[in-house]
């Protein structure tokens, strides 16, 4: 960003053609959001398309210096049309942001040297310079994006653990690690789905890659981890009463626990240098003096010692799980002789990216007021004309700076825009404070300059990490910039401020007026298509199960949608308690199906996890009549969630209740006959059952909730 918003400005000062420097910088300047974590081949696109987005745009936006009543309707119309692009995902979002820039900021130059047609044309050529850096740096360090975001993940899987470790024992603050527990669930769904996309695209594109092929392999064994955690849940309740009578047990696991996130950090840090990725020997030492531990309960003559030692034995063949992970993670890391294209089917692996369907219908089907997109755009656009008006009917020194702020902070949740306003308003202040000291201090036009980039590329490296922090130092940027060409420089610090919170009020202000999208209206649906995906991945396991062989693709597709939707509930359900009180419809209730839905999940996973890596006995007549009460629980989920009314509830819920009794009576009647300790004997009947009951359960209890909830 600093060369490339930096070099056609020198080089226009050199040649005496600064318009056309600054042009260049522009183009530069309005690519860049769309420059985001991707495939090489989703990058270029991006920015091609922000290019030619800005280009149009510029060259429209020329044409906008007349008469407000005149400016007004176009405004909002290019407003929202750009906006409206954001209905294509992520990415699409950022080239409409990459646009809205565009045309705030064409109020802001008027080029004096060149025509109008001719300033378009080179912001668009910005556009490419910009292009050509991104590339260049590709091919110069080719392996930075990818160990960005692999050590990312390395460390937010080492939190997942951490959290899981701190649950572990009696907690004052249970609620709080276990919502930390999701929102860290849902920011590792998303890395998952980032370094798919790096990973796998990048195969596509350019073959083999020795180093990619590794790095893929290792990505599997990260989401291994991730689903291995959720398919073995812990009971805490119980686990509370077990480690009051057994308190030793609580440090033993918790440092094993606490051991392997350490690992994980060095993975991160040292992943690339064999020599210093950690030894597995501490990790061992900790493992084995769990095991010895835990065995010494085995020998012990009393019942609920036995059933301890059952509980202890399972958590700790989850731990070893995840030990054998990690060591899996730097054996993959450490071993150069692998021929990692072995291990990976490039036509299976694809189709587990998700692919952005741009047909021009999904345009038509956004326009209307059950999409929040066209709600956003349109609020957008309002919003964008009354800055315009109020700040020219205040004669403000640089009325778009309203704009700016604005298209900068709203967003189509309420949540994030309360959030990205206070800390706009509080960042403009404190960088308003320290650049008013500086420029006191400092009278040299050249260090304002150096001094104005540096604060630039620092602002645009922490706008994804900390929003305040690079407010501040895009108000420091801005001022330095200013104080080159303008002598009075207490006035602009003064208007910028004042400009900043004026466009906050105006955005906190539409979000709660203009259209609202709350997300009670929402949830919904966001708990059906969860549901849905549930639902799929239970058929799924239920077909595996009855005609055995090879896991086929289908299945884990199955099973990685049903972790995406939960994960996109999770965090739905965190942008609804952000909302005011008065739109928190139904919270507990909502709170409660969430949850039930994550548990429901959790039991599916471990279900998948069992019949997948044990040899599994010829399906029954009763496994599938189990199958089929809790899919048709989840039907009716379904139709509730749709407005319908469930059929016979009550009724269906009794038989289900019954069937379930008298299998768990049989199960009790032939379990009484067998030695305790033959713990593998009949182990499948044992947990197939176990997981069959609790799912049908917790099927049972998401369509009584339902049922009482009036999402309209």
């Amino acid at each position: 960003m600093g060369i490339a918003v930096t070099a056609p400005i020198i080089l226009g000062l050199t040649l005496e053609h600064l318009e056309v420097g600054l042009a260049l910088c522009f183009g530069a300047f309005w690519c860049s959001p769309s420059n985001v974590s991707g495939s090489l081949n989703h990058k270029m696109k991006g920015i091609l398309l922000s290019a030619l987005l800005i280009m149009v745009v510029s060259f429209f936006g020329g044409y906008l210096h007349y008469k407000t009543w005149l400016i007004l309707p176009v405004l909002g119309f290019l407003t929202f049309g750009i906006a409206f692009i954001s209905v294509y995902g992520f990415r699409a979002s950022l080239i409409s942001f990459s646009g809205l820039l565009a045309l705030v900021l064409s109020f802001a130059h008027t080029s004096q040297e060149l025509e109008i047609y001719q300033y378009a044309l080179l912001i668009g050529v910005g556009g490419l310079w910009y292009l050509l850096l991104v590339v260049i740096w590709h091919y110069i360090n080719p392996k930075a994006q990818t160990e960005e975001i692999l050590a990312e993940t390395f460390i937010l899987t080492a939190k997942f653990l951490e959290t899981r470790g701190q649950l572990v024992g009696q907690q004052t603050n249970r609620e709080a690690l276990q919502t930390k527990l999701l929102n860290l669930q849902s920011e590792l769904v998303e890395h998952h789905a980032t370094l798919r996309d790096i990973l796998i695209q990048s195969r596509k594109s350019s073959g083999i890659s020795y180093y990619k092929g590794k790095r893929l392999l290792v990505f599997v064994q990260l989401v291994e981890m991730l689903e291995t955690a959720i398919a073995n849940p812990v009971n805490y309740e119980k686990m509370d009463v077990l480690f009051k009578q057994h308190p030793g047990y609580i440090n033993s696991f918790q440092d094993f626990i606490f051991e392997m996130a350490q690992q994980l950090r060095f993975i991160a840090e040292f992943g690339n240098d064999i020599k210093k990725l950690p030894k597995s020997k501490e990790l061992s030492i900790c493992f084995e003096k769990i095991k010895e531990e835990v065995g010494l309960l085995k020998t012990s003559e009393g019942k609920a010692d036995y059933e301890d030692y059952l509980m202890l034995q399972n958590l700790l063949e989850y731990q070893e799980k995840q030990f054998n992970k990690i060591k899996k993670i730097k054996w993959l890391l450490g071993n150069p002789d692998m021929d990692a294209k072995d291990f990976i089917d490039r036509n299976e692996s694809k189709r587990f990216i998700v692919s952005q369907d741009y047909n021009p219908k999904v345009l038509l089907r956004n326009l209307s007021f059950r999409s929040n997109i066209f709600k956003h755009s349109l609020r957008l656009a309002v919003t964008v004309m009354i800055g315009y008006v109020v700040g020219n009917f205040f004669a403000f020194q640089n009325p778009y700076w309203i704009l700016l702020t604005i298209i900068v902070i709203m967003r189509p949740s309420y949540g994030l825009t309360k959030t990205r306003s206070k800390d706009r308003i509080i960042g403009t202040l404190i960088g308003g404070a320290i650049a008013s000291g500086m420029v006191l201090l400092i009278q040299n036009p050249y260090i304002y300059g150096g001094l104005g980039v540096v604060s630039l590329i620092i602002a645009f490296s922490m706008v994804q990490r900390n929003y305040k922090a690079s407010a501040a130092f895009i108000t420091l940027s801005v001022v330095f910039i200013y104080a080159i060409i303008q002598p009075d420089i207490t006035a602009v610090i003064q208007f910028r401020i004042i400009d900043t919170i004026l466009g906050a009020a105006l955005s906190f202000m539409s979000m709660l007026w203009l259209w609202p999208a709350w997300g009670f209206l929402e949830i919904g649906k966001n708990i059906e298509t969860s549901v849905v995906a549930n639902k799929d991945f239970l058929g799924k396991i239920s077909h595996f199960y009855q005609h055995k062989g090879k896991v086929p693709t289908s299945y884990k597709l199955s099973r990685k949608t049903a972790f995406l939707e939960t994960s996109n509930l999770n965090a739905a359900f965190q942008r609804m308690t952000q909302e005011p009180k008065s739109k928190q419809k139904h919270l507990d209730k909502i709170y409660e199906l969430v949850e039930l839905n994550h548990t429901f999940l959790s039991s599916l996973a471990s279900l998948s996890s069992y019949i997948q890596f044990h040899p599994t006995t010829e399906a029954s007549e009763r496994f599938k009549m189990a199958i089929t009460k809790i899919d048709d629980n989840l039907s009716q989920v379904i139709t509730s969630l749709n407005g319908g009314k469930s059929q016979n509830m009550a009724s269906t819920i009794l038989q289900g209740d019954v069937f379930f009794k008298e299998q768990l009576a049989h199960e009790k009647l032939f379990l009484a006959q067998e030695d305790k300790h033959l713990e593998r004997h009949d182990q499948e009947a044992h947990l197939v059952w176990e997981q069959l009951r609790w799912l049908y359960t917790i099927s049972g209890s998401m369509l009584k909730l339902t049922s009482s909830i009036d999402f309209d």
